[in-house]
């Protein structure tokens, strides 16, 4: 699920898996083609997942009262 802003009725909206049409893998990212709410056919580039390791919260010590 991602969000895209509509070329066609401009409208920003949750596109869900279901709507998808076709999918390729390309230089930065993901070609993602579905079909909006509006039946306006689509087409999106989403970002490559990052490759840097996911930063960690640090424990919380515990206070001894």
């Amino acid at each position: 699920m991602f969000v895209h802003q509509c070329t066609a009725c401009q409208k920003r909206q949750l596109i869900f898996m279901s709507q998808v049409t076709g999918m390729a893998t390309v230089d930065g990212g993901l070609a993602v083609a579905f079909t909006c709410w509006c039946g306006s056919e689509q087409a999106s580039l989403l970002d490559a997942p990052a490759t840097e390791e996911p930063v960690t919260r640090p424990e919380r010590e515990s206070v001894a009262a």
